[in-house]
């Protein structure tokens, strides 16, 4: 992507990287995502201008020229979600330029973000997620490797972490036996209860890793960090020996991890402080995955569903 902006511009787009990085914590993927959607506006801004982007044009764009950058978005076929997300990421810069006194533009905020179908969780049924846990284990050559993956996968699935709060866990995090200290989105910290057979499960696997009992949890073969995309790659395998379908990933162990508790009669409140959810209503979406699956098996079962 190229886009030609001025020295003002280009510190200020800098300084917003490393807040967003050092002071808000944010993951790189997010990072990388509104760096993209900041440059698609301001490359957008350079055909419809002519020219070079400074700062204090920033300041003057009206509600038309968002709405022009959006409109090119959905002639080139990007979808509403892609366009929400982006709206989301100029927001934010726009917002940063605001609290650091550089410049103010009430337009940014007037701008509606395109409309998106929120898409239904899709977890893991109860037995496939077992036979998932029964098969980490034996799955790789290394045997700690493969008490790693089932820790792993069991803390997911076990106390409905994301992939990326489970890699970023240290020993330290493991406060006591039966809780653990969870860093979330926008670093937030909240205390997870481990059951004891996921306590089980991380025992075993901190006993064989061959790796001293500090920095991070969960490690890869050479004893640093493990890479998330290690840990994708290791459950696409399981789940093709299992004939499980491609939405079985690490994600779909947490949402499972929700669902089921749903629908054994956890209420959504403790599920939204268990999830690390900021808005009640992202757990809510967990009642329509429980309600679409009891009308599936309805539909299945009734006899006067086959008439």
């Amino acid at each position: 992507m190229t886009f030609s902006v001025a020295d003002d511009l280009q510190s200020a787009m800098t300084q917003w990287a490393a807040w967003l990085r050092d002071e808000r914590r944010v993951s790189r993927h997010t990072l990388a995502s509104y760096q993209y959607d900041l440059a698609d506006l301001l490359q957008f801004l350079n055909a419809y201008r002519g020219k070079s982007v400074a700062l204090a044009a920033l300041a003057n764009l009206t509600l038309t020229d968002f709405r022009a950058w959006l409109a090119q978005g959905a002639h080139d076929d990007k979808q509403a979600a892609s366009r929400a997300r982006a709206v989301a990421g100029v927001r934010n810069f726009f917002r940063w330029l605001d609290r650091t006194g550089q410049l103010h533009n009430a337009a940014i905020d007037l701008l509606k973000t395109p409309k998106t179908a929120r898409r239904l969780p899709r977890p893991v049924s109860e037995d496939g997620a077992q036979d998932i846990l029964a098969l980490a284990k034996n799955a790789t050559e290394e045997n700690w490797v493969g008490l790693r993956d089932e820790a792993l996968f069991t803390l997911l699935y076990g106390a409905g972490l994301r992939i990326s709060e489970a890699l970023a866990l240290r020993h330290a995090d493991l406060t006591t036996q039966d809780r653990l200290t969870v860093t979330g989105k926008g670093n937030k910290q909240r205390s997870v209860p481990l059951l004891p057979i996921v306590r089980e499960s991380l025992d075993r696997y901190l006993k064989a890793c061959p790796y001293p009992a500090e920095g991070f949890l969960f490690v890869g073969a050479r004893g640093e960090v493990l890479n998330p995309g290690v840990a994708q790659r290791h459950l696409r395998c399981l789940r093709r020996l299992l004939n499980l379908p491609d939405t079985v990933t690490p994600h779909a162990l947490r949402h499972s991890f929700a669902t089921h508790l749903l629908a054994s009669g956890a209420d959504l409140r403790s599920l939204q402080e268990l999830l690390g959810h900021s808005s009640l209503s992202t757990t809510q979406l967990y009642t329509k995955v429980e309600s679409e699956q009891l009308a599936q098996t309805y539909r299945a079962a009734h006899p006067r569903a086959k008439v």
